[in-house]
């Protein structure tokens, strides 16, 4: 099966994706892993890449659906893959359409995890992370058991720079503005599935389930 999950940041993609990869056995293929491990590699996309973010660029569409197209040729990926983080606009799906054609391999679904602004503004504003043994709590939904100490290691719980409340805003503007549009798009394609992506975790998990086991 071959798959997008879809939904802002602080949705649960990274969660679900997991959970999915693991119970049928496909890649979970996120793109910022791919650009990590291309460069590391130093292989011809991963210098292209490279050379782009010293320069404080961003990484052109075309080497990122180029390193999309080697990893979803591997192996592991004959039965499936699920695609986190990409696309995240029109172009890109576009993008990703004409590569998948060329490779007679078109998406099968797309799952949006649907939740609600202020919900996903509570999961990320909430998030607080272990200095010594990085364990993340959420202080409105997963506290410690004692305020600012991790469970685990007693250590001192902190809150990202990037997890306060006006850049989570700025964040989540620029999925509305940009990444949204693609709801519409595969809509249009009779792809998309959505799930409401609140309550239960393992309940979200079995309806994801569920979705795949009918593509």
């Amino acid at each position: 099966m071959r798959t997008v999950l879809l939904g802002a940041p602080g949705s649960g993609k990274g969660t679900q994706g997991a959970v999915l990869a693991k119970k049928f056995n496909i890649p979970q293929v996120s793109t910022g892993d791919l650009l990590r491990a291309a460069v590391a590699s130093g292989s011809e996309l991963g210098k292209q890449a490279k050379t782009a973010m010293d320069a404080g660029a961003l990484v052109s569409d075309e080497i990122v659906i180029g390193l999309i197209a080697e990893r979803i040729l591997e192996d592991d990926a004959k039965q499936g893959y699920i695609l986190d983080g990409f696309p995240r606009n029109i172009a890109q799906a576009e993008a990703l359409d004409t590569m998948l054609s060329k490779l007679g391999q078109p998406l099968q679904g797309v799952v949006l995890l649907d939740v609600p602004f202020e919900e996903l503004l509570q999961r990320l504003t909430g998030r607080r992370t272990c200095r010594d043994c990085g364990a993340i709590y959420n202080i409105h939904l997963s506290p410690p058991n004692t305020a600012d100490k991790c469970d685990a290691c007693a250590g001192e719980l902190f809150q990202r720079d990037d997890d306060n409340a006006e850049t989570i805003s700025k964040r989540l503007t620029v999925y509305q503005d940009q990444t949204s549009p693609l709801i519409a798009f595969y809509q249009q394609q009779s792809k998309l599935h959505t799930l409401i992506g609140t309550g239960d975790v393992s309940a979200i998990s079995n309806a994801a389930t569920d979705v795949f086991n009918s593509l």
